[in-house]
């Protein structure tokens, strides 16, 4: 059973499996392992519970499995079929570029836009880049198209009609063939020549700076609303503040400093007729 997890699936495996399930006696594990599906989407087909109905596909004749092979399963339901021939991948090579259903109604409005944008575009390049033909383009560009009085031009782009890296490798291309290029303008004397970059950082370090300015200005602000309170809060207390002393740990009370003063005046009064007499004597 490991072999046939390595090989490839058929070119349809659902409507594969539906004609094995009819005509073949293959269990539906050999079915479901040869077509690459889970083993309850075979079991409903053979139900007819499945929800979509598939048109038998017979592998014999597409010469993805042999006659051989199926009597081989048939006889042992352990065995693994094997592809006979791997289906050949379909691709697309020529013709113009494909567009789901839901997006070509679109295809007008981008046609517009680049005939308006980019008037250096050939058809066959719009044509190539949104998959459309050049009649279509003709009519758009001669304002005869049916629908012209609808149409409304848009960014291919925001369509979904085109990648942006497709759209400006068209521009560039006729640009080129054109001969159109990008002035470049010249320096004016005395303009900053600084990049963005640098102007947006000078522009943080400036304000940084005026950050830096605006709290030192804050702190001395308070410092003087501080002091300018001691201040209002001394002499409401009858003491002089000098300005180096606005922010002293303690102020003595102007009791304090009276009681103070009365003891020495007393004491040296008291002493003094002491002093007078040993003098005297």
């Amino acid at each position: 059973m490991a072999q046939a997890k390595t090989q490839p699936t058929p070119l349809m495996p659902h409507a594969t499996a539906t004609w094995l399930v009819d005509h073949t006696g293959l269990s539906f594990e050999q079915i479901a392992e040869f077509c690459g599906l889970h083993l309850l989407e075979v079991q409903a087909m053979a139900d007819d519970l499945a929800g979509s109905k598939y048109t038998g596909r017979d592998p014999v004749h597409a010469g993805e499995l042999t006659l051989e092979e199926i009597e081989k399963g048939q006889a042992d339901e352990n065995y693994t079929l094997k592809m006979h021939k791997a289906p050949v991948e379909v691709t697309r090579t020529k013709g113009p570029r494909y567009t789901p259903v839901s997006k070509r109604q679109d295809k007008p409005d981008g046609i517009a836009w680049v005939l308006r944008n980019h008037p250096e575009v050939s058809d066959a390049q719009i044509s190539k880049l949104i998959g459309t033909t050049r009649n279509t383009i003709g009519a758009i560009r001669e304002r005869t198209h049916w629908n012209i009085q609808n149409i409304q031009p848009k960014d291919p782009v925001t369509l979904g009609l085109c990648s942006q890296r497709e759209l400006d490798a068209v521009v560039a291309k006729a640009a080129k063939r054109a001969g159109i290029t990008e002035e470049v303008p010249e320096p004016v004397e005395g303009a900053d020549q600084r990049s963005d970059k640098d102007k947006l950082i000078e522009e943080l370090q400036a304000e940084r700076e005026e950050n830096v300015k605006a709290a030192a200005r804050a702190a001395q602000e308070a410092e003087a609303e501080a002091w300018l309170a001691a201040k209002r809060e001394a002499e409401e207390n009858g003491v002089a503040v000098e300005p180096n002393e606005a922010f002293a740990a303690s102020t003595p009370a102007p009791s304090e400093i009276d009681d103070g003063a009365g003891t020495g005046q007393d004491a040296a009064a008291e002493t003094a007729p002491e002093d007078d007499d040993a003098n005297k004597e």
